[in-house]
């Protein structure tokens, strides 16, 4: 389906800048795109790569937009406990290894089956001892909304700890902490049963919800990921993983 929006601003902008800032692709991308005729203004293909787009006016994106930009794969995985998300040390296991036919959950087409011995990037990390949904991507503008200074996506994690669990320490999870010298943002964290807190965060600092449970002297035992944004893990197994549709993509994006 061609991606189609009115622009509502008050002043003309340009189309290459709007659509980074829109979340579609970046500039460079927009502007490879209006040089292949694959954009245009109500119902005018757009020839000019300085072109501005003016209040009230509506962007067309072609279908094979849409498919160039969603031609750079993002997967969804269910990472298992003690496998890390990036680069290995000698005998460990990099979660792009479980990227193979038969770990794949659901249908897709074989295209969507990466490569054996890439090494895909992590779209925000999970370490070794924490579990959960993890995202893997060379896709810049995914990677942007996921984990960009701006972004504001929600991380949504269910997480067992050991200690004394007290008001006074989830009012300090909630606001109150500093980590490496900065304050944290405000998180939501709510006991969900018997020393298992529910953590929603809108940012992702170095083992952040570790870190932050051991300044209130709790210890993490169990951490697992269960949403990013609009992406939830859902029912897929622990070790099985699948690609991102475009639905997914644009509204991950779209914040």
């Amino acid at each position: 389906m061609a991606w189609t929006r009115t622009y509502d601003e008050a002043e003309p902008q340009r189309v290459n800048k709007w659509l980074a800032q829109s979340g579609v692709c970046s500039r460079r991308e927009a502007e490879q795109l209006i040089a292949d005729g694959l954009v245009s203004i109500d119902g005018e293909v757009v020839e000019d790569v300085g072109r501005k787009i003016q209040p009230g006016q509506t962007l067309v994106l072609a279908d094979r937009a849409t498919a160039k930009l969603d031609a750079t794969p993002t997967y969804l995985i269910h990472k298992p406990r003690g496998v890390v998300s990036a680069q290995p040390d000698p005998g460990q296991v990099p979660a792009a290894r479980l990227l193979t036919r038969a770990n794949l959950w659901g249908d897709a087409p074989g295209s969507a089956i990466p490569r054996s011995g890439d090494l895909i990037p992590p779209v925000g990390r999970l370490d070794k001892d924490s579990r959960g949904l993890l995202l893997l991507s060379q896709d810049g503008v995914v990677a942007k909304a996921v984990i960009g200074p701006q972004s504001d996506l929600e991380k949504e994690y269910r997480v067992a700890v050991m200690g004394d669990l007290t008001e006074e320490k989830l009012e300090l999870l909630r606001f109150g902490l500093e980590l490496d010298g900065r304050e944290l943002r405000p998180a939501e964290v709510e006991v969900i049963s018997d020393q298992r807190l529910k953590f929603v965060l809108r940012e992702g600092r170095n083992r952040q919800i570790r870190r932050m449970c051991e300044l209130v002297e709790l210890k993490v035992v169990d951490l697992f990921r269960v949403r990013i944004g609009p992406l939830d893990l859902g029912d897929m197994p622990e070790g099985r993983w699948r690609p991102l549709t475009s639905a997914e993509r644009a509204a991950l994006i779209a914040g």
